[in-house]
């Protein structure tokens, strides 16, 4: 495959991602979807096409906090209004909402779609730990567990611990173990 024909394709897939996304912003913020828009990216996170096994779209704003500004006086630096962003992920944001939607099930994983000016889209993987299917498999029994209960609450999927800072390797991370507060703990 020549470089030009590397183009072509990838022009072709920016614009059906970019015509999709016009179908998906006048639909619902959270959709279950048949299956995997990005399938390799599924499979790499878990998914496979069984039984009791899920693929939810979630929408969600782009950026950072909307803060009203405030009516009594205060100089523009003290205001703010600017600047001031979550701690947690906007992709982790999508994965709780979902999970709030489906409460039946548990976040395994997600990827991100794609974004238009407003909106991010992330595609979330659930499992049903309740299916006959999912509790005899090797590969996804151990869901069934219940400190796997609420996982994506307390940080456990990928995107969670990637905002608790336990994906990072390298000098300073030895200080984001077992977690930030304690290591906090132990002095």
């Amino acid at each position: 495959m020549h470089r030009s024909d590397g183009v072509i394709v990838e022009k072709i897939f920016h614009e059906l991602m970019r015509s999709r996304m016009r179908e998906w912003r006048r639909g619902l913020a959270i959709v279950r979807v048949e299956r995997p828009t990005r399938l390799t990216r599924a499979r790499t996170l878990g998914y496979k096409a069984k039984q009791g096994v899920v693929v939810v779209r979630a929408r969600v704003r782009k950026g950072g906090r909307r803060k009203a500004r405030p009516s009594l006086g205060r100089r523009p630096k003290r205001m703010g209004v600017s600047k001031i962003v979550p701690k947690k992920s906007i992709q982790l944001i999508a994965e709780e909402r979902a999970a709030r939607k489906y409460p039946n099930l548990e976040v395994l994983n997600s990827y991100p779609l794609g974004s238009d000016g407003t909106r991010e889209y992330f595609e979330v993987i659930m499992l049903d730990p309740n299916h006959p299917v999912i509790r005899n498999d090797p590969n996804y029994g151990w869901i069934v567990g219940k400190a796997q209960r609420g996982r994506v609450y307390r940080g456990l999927t990928r995107a969670g611990r990637q905002t608790r800072g336990l994906l990072s390797r390298g000098k300073g991370s030895e200080r984001m173990r077992p977690s930030v507060r304690a290591r906090g703990r132990k002095k």
